[in-house]
């Protein structure tokens, strides 16, 4: 029994299965600007009473709530949406309540449609809930609505970023391979040109000396080797400097402002680790793992061995002062223009601490962007991507086939990965450079070009890849040989597949399709080897097919189903090659050259 001291009774409509949420509310969903958020919930109450319902949502620093409605679906089921307009952390809810005014007046109607005349005690009531006499007509013939037993489901939330965080077009290079700061910003005309949003430098700090790696990751550094970047901290600072040889602060603020300009965000390698040479390790020792023998414990990841590094210690008694630290460092670049942090290896790092950390940075500057750079578990993938990552690499780079590729975008977008993990499809990066593309020349580089230009919103290269740079260190390695990360090269935008990567990115910019990762459609080819899907349905849509094998060529069709909403025969542009075809519901023929590609607009 309830206390007798209850002054109401307990709530009678319930609130269930409210989504979306994720985890029971533990973690916000993400959206970008402009991004419904449809909320579904099932409400109802015991008796006959009318029952209606709201989402309640407020934005960022907001105290007042708006209210957009819900409608019944079917059964108990309800839905309504709104839309965050704004980077920063929303607020929503459901509330749901009765209408007596409407359950009266339905209550009534029912009664006198039976024909029934006594209606004086119905009446009675009426003047209640009205404020004053009325007749049965007057009653039927009100439209106001009354909020009674107002009841709400647990507050939840939304994590809202700039489109960037969901869409983009991203371009690695070694600021060392293109004459530093200076040279770097001589190449953002063309870089913008070809359609690139986000310059991503690997780390740009002073590179330690001690066991500093040759080339190939040789042991022994010679004079003139420059070290690996990720090896950071010198005798000209740790994490807050430059190194001198890419250019000063001026030259790289400059840099970060001209690219703004052009419409293009510089993201920042933040890589929580340091060389011997790093302040730190005078300054705060206790910062760092030792072995019982007092050695330092170098960072490992077997077979991989990182002489020239050492891991900080996240249990560290002193673990408050080294997330400030971190903190500090983030928030440093931030106040020097960067919105955009690429973050080598979070899952070897505690994510209370991501989490702590993104949400201190973005509660004072919601436009932040964080890419994880987590090749690990799913499960530890999925949930730094709850803890505020806002994109993430994915396991993109190994799938190659047909069968691989189909069931890995249908897990990332038919589950519930898409309300918090947003996938970034990096074509190669300097740590990896797969079988695929060392075996299958340039066809195979145009093949995934393609593949991940139009299957996720958010792709990127690195800067051998327009080259085709296919050679690996050894057979059996994903690294190069010649590795960027342990010596300087040359470099040009120059590269033979620059080109199609412009047109791929030009046409993502034109096809707003492109923009979302839900609208995948996978179409049968009666062969292995096509791999066919359209983005979008009715007249916007877009179909894509390509050759996974780089190779031969093959042959099949382009099944086009009635589900895309398009007519019985329609005219198609292959916006990559200019051709037109005619094309219908059903079996359309379909011939590619190895690693080659259809990208196909409906109409002309």
């Amino acid at each position: 029994m309830p206390s007798t001291s209850t002054r109401k009774p307990p709530a009678r409509i319930q609130i269930e299965d409210v989504w979306p949420q994720l985890d029971c509310g533990r973690y916000a969903i993400k959206r970008s600007e402009g991004d419904p958020v449809e909320v579904w919930a099932t409400i109802f109450r015991d008796g006959h009473m009318e029952v209606r319902a709201a989402v309640r949502y407020r934005g960022p620093g907001e105290r007042g709530w708006k209210q957009a409605p819900m409608r019944h679906v079917e059964s108990d089921r309800w839905v309504g949406a709104f839309t965050p307009d704004c980077a920063g952390r929303w607020q929503y809810r459901v509330e749901a309540w009765v209408d007596r005014k409407a359950s009266f007046r339905h209550e009534l109607e029912r009664k006198v449609a039976a024909g029934q005349d006594e209606l004086a005690g119905e009446l009675s009531e009426a003047e209640v809930l009205w404020g004053e006499p009325l007749t049965a007509q007057q009653v039927l013939a009100t439209s106001d609505d009354d909020r009674s037993e107002v009841t709400a489901s647990a507050e939840l939330r939304v994590d809202c970023d700039r489109e960037r965080a969901t869409f983009g077009a991203w371009y690695e290079l070694f600021p060392r391979s293109w004459g530093g700061f200076a040279g770097v910003e001589a190449q953002l005309e063309d870089l913008a040109e070809l359609g690139f949003d986000v310059l991503y430098l690997p780390p740009v700090h002073p590179i330690g000396h001690a066991n500093r790696k040759g080339r190939n990751n040789a042991l022994a550094a010679g004079p003139a080797d420059p070290g690996s970047p990720w090896a950071i901290g010198g005798e000209d600072g740790g994490h807050d400097a430059l190194h001198p040889e890419l250019g000063t602060m001026e030259e790289f603020e400059r840099l970060v402002a001209r690219a703004r300009e052009l419409g293009i965000d510089v993201a920042l390698d933040f890589a929580i680790q340091c060389s011997p040479d790093h302040p730190w390790l005078r300054e705060h020792p206790e910062w760092f793992n030792r072995r019982p023998d007092g050695t330092l414990k170098y960072a490992e990841n077997p077979p991989k061995r990182y002489q020239d590094i050492y891991n900080v210690n996240f249990d560290s008694e002193d673990w408050q002062a080294l997330w400030q630290a971190l903190l500090e460092v983030v928030r440093f670049w931030v106040g020097k223009g960067v919105r955009v942090f690429r973050v080598d290896n979070p899952h070897t790092k505690p994510v209370p601490f991501w989490e702590w950390l993104i949400h201190e940075v973005r509660k004072d500057d919601p436009d932040v962007i964080f890419l994880a750079e987590a090749f690990t578990r799913p499960a530890m993938m999925a949930t730094l991507a709850k803890a505020g990552f806002s994109q993430s690499y994915t396991y993109f780079t190994w799938k190659n086939t047909k069968w691989e590729l189909t069931e890995y975008m249908n897990e990332l977008v038919r589950s519930t990965l898409p309300e918090h993990f947003r996938p970034n499809f990096f074509a190669n990066t300097p740590d990896i450079l797969h079988e695929y593309l060392q075996q299958g020349g340039r066809p195979a580089f145009e093949a995934r070009l393609v593949l991940a230009a139009t299957l996720s919103p958010a792709y990127g290269i690195y800067s051998g890849f327009e080259h085709a740079e296919n050679v690996p260190v050894r057979e059996g390695s994903e690294e190069y040989l010649d590795s960027e990360k342990f010596e300087a090269k040359r470099r040009a935008l120059d590269g033979p597949l620059l080109p199609l990567a412009g047109r791929l990115n030009a046409i993502r910019r034109e096809r707003a399709v492109f923009r979302r990762l839900g609208n995948l459609q996978f179409l049968e080819t009666e062969s292995p080897h096509l791999l066919a899907y359209a983005k979008g349905s009715g007249p916007e849509t877009v179909i894509c097919c390509v050759n996974v094998d780089p190779h031969v060529a093959h042959e099949g069709v382009v099944i086009v189903p009635v589900s895309l909403g398009t007519p019985p025969a329609f005219h198609v542009h292959d916006l990559l090659s200019d051709a037109r075809f005619d094309w219908r519901i059903g079996r359309n023929y379909v011939r590619l050259a190895p690693g080659g590609s259809h990208v196909i607009a409906i109409g002309r």
